[in-house]
């Protein structure tokens, strides 16, 4: 079949019975919507985006049943249509293709089926554009090297229509010469890990070891796992995600050891009308699977059985929820823009913790999210952030939105002083050296200072409305933060053309921009400055804003 695990062949749906896997490929072929409904309770077929997919054929399959004369019998085809939704309750994509679908119900078998196909089609580019986007995170957020990723079920081409999702992110990881190795879950009580993962990746020639479920948190404690990639069967609208019974487990163990925790899915497995993980109906499946395998008993005759299909691991422990759209959910529940800048915020501080800008935990980028802004964390090491390592703030008073597992930077609120008098939309404050030198010197007072430089070609770079000379704020380091971003904030509001840079006297300097880009490249261009300045003795001067400044020759 290649690539595809689903085909359309004279009006019957053909595909592999993943139930015989891995010692037997063989072909299933399915002509009614008894047999669909079956293939997909039994777990012949199974995977999110493949059950909809599969659910839609359904459709197609009840609506030419159900056509005499050219005239569809819609209520007849519509109640098949409930029957194969509510097949497996679980996976959103299931409900939402029969819902794509059954629309096109009045038009005939053949509209249907054209919109099935579309979809069938759809699904390759989806996965395959989902898996770049995790692939492309991955190697941003993990060492320049070939990589030991854990994977948990199965996310492939069985349970799409073709390419897969996190395998299929290992997938273009491995083609990319990224992989090392990969940690495959058995993913118990049905094995689909041993029996289908397993399959695939040997089928891909992608090395892989096979491992117990409950071996996932030893192999990360014990340093063989820098990754985990999952797929999703539902990904709710704060960001939880249910997923194989286990998932949960694995997530917990990685945020343990703060290894990023990534899924990825197709958009269609997102379900904006489920609040959060509480609301989604956990299948429980037949005791049969959890006291025996194989057809041998493994559990004493009559024991009562705990079997859910599913688990919900919460948002705040999934560093990143990608679709075919990039990074739609990050650590916080948060989804758009400012969960992209999850990984841009952790790589950017890696970059000036290497530079020595942001020593230790020192230091703090952040950038704004409509009413909200998303901080680095506290008390972190700033050359070692992931996504999971920031916080989502109120710009309104700086407190952190509940839930979270972070606390928000010391400085935070510096930065909503800057959001609430200006249009920025991304803070940095670092401890650059010579900045934080000059800073020093000009901020012997107990009020804020003004620092003028001039006659520098590097002046234009900082956004002074005057391009020969720049006034820079030098404000006092007071013990009580929050005094400090109060100073700032009053200033900010009485100089409104005020560059959008400013220093802390011993503490350090703040940039802003219209992107984090834009910020960190302000602090570059002021700290190159400042060196200028200390190296070549040239003209500066210090004084209170209300007192005139007055240059001359040093």
């Amino acid at each position: 079949m290649d690539d595809s695990s689903l085909v359309w062949d004279d009006g019957a749906l053909v595909t592999i019975d993943q139930r015989g896997l891995p010692h037997e490929v063989r072909e299933l072929r399915l002509g009614t919507v008894d047999e669909i409904i079956e293939a997909l309770e039994t777990l012949a077929i199974r995977g999110a985006p493949a059950i909809g997919i599969a659910g839609a054929f359904g459709v197609v399959i009840a609506t030419a049943a159900h056509t005499a004369d050219g005239v569809v019998d819609e209520a007849r085809v519509q109640a098949e249509a409930d029957r194969i939704a509510a097949a497996r309750p679980t996976a959103v994509n299931l409900a939402w293709a029969v819902e794509r679908v059954r629309t096109r119900v009045p038009a005939g078998a053949d509209a249907v089926l054209a919109e099935t196909l579309d979809m069938l089609d759809e699904d390759g580019r989806v996965n395959r554009a989902a898996a770049t986007h995790a692939a492309d995170l991955v190697q941003r957020l993990c060492a320049d090297r070939p990589l030991r990723v854990l994977t948990h079920c199965n996310t492939g081409r069985l349970a799409t229509s073709a390419f897969g999702t996190a395998i299929g992110a290992l997938r273009v990881l491995a083609e990319r010469g990224a992989i090392e190795n990969v940690l495959v879950d058995e993913t118990r009580p049905l094995l689909q890990g041993a029996r289908l993962t397993a399959w695939e990746l040997a089928e891909a020639g992608i090395p892989h070891r096979l491992t117990i479920d409950s071996a996932a948190a030893w192999a990360m404690a014990t340093g063989q796992v820098d990754c985990v990639l999952v797929g999703a069967d539902r990904v709710t609208a704060n960001g939880d995600v249910a997923n194989k019974i286990g998932t949960y487990a694995v997530a917990l163990a990685a945020h343990r050891h703060g290894i990023p925790f990534i899924v990825v899915a197709p958009e269609s497995t997102r379900d904006p009308n489920t609040a959060t993980g509480h609301d989604i109906v956990i299948e429980e499946r037949a005791a049969a699977e959890v006291t025996g395998f194989g057809g041998v008993a493994t559990a004493p005759a009559n024991t009562e059985v705990f079997n859910p299909a599913f688990d919900v691991t919460p948002s705040e422990l999934v560093t990143a929820v990608v679709t075919e759209n990039g990074v739609v959910h990050g650590t916080n529940g948060e989804a758009g823009e400012d969960d992209s800048a999850g990984a841009e915020l952790a790589a950017i501080a890696k970059e000036l913790y290497g530079r020595g800008w942001m020593p230790g935990t020192a230091g703090n980028l952040s950038v704004r999210a409509g009413a909200t802004a998303v901080i680095t964390g506290s008390g972190l090491s700033k050359g070692e952030l992931t996504p999971a390592d920031m916080v989502t703030v109120s710009v309104a008073d700086s407190t952190p939105l509940p839930g979270l597992r972070r606390k928000p930077s010391a400085e935070t609120t510096i930065h909503t002083a800057v959001y609430r008098t200006t249009d920025a939309a991304a803070v940095v404050h670092v401890h650059s050296p010579y900045a934080t030198v000059l800073a020093t010197e000009a901020g012997a007072a107990e009020r804020e200072t003004i620092l003028r430089i001039t006659d520098f070609e590097l002046i234009k770079g900082l956004g002074s409305a005057d391009p020969t000379a720049i006034d820079i704020p030098v404000f006092p380091n007071w013990r009580d933060v929050p005094r400090i971003g109060a100073d700032i904030e009053r200033y900010l509001r009485d100089n409104p053309s005020a560059p959008p840079v400013l220093c802390i006297a011993g503490h350090g300097i703040t940039t802003w921009g219209e992107n984090l880009s834009r910020a960190r490249d302000r602090a570059e261009c002021l700290e190159a400055l400042c060196e200028l300045v200390i190296r070549t003795g040239r003209r500066h001067a210090f004084a209170t804003p209300a007192e005139p400044l007055e240059i001359g020759p040093t």
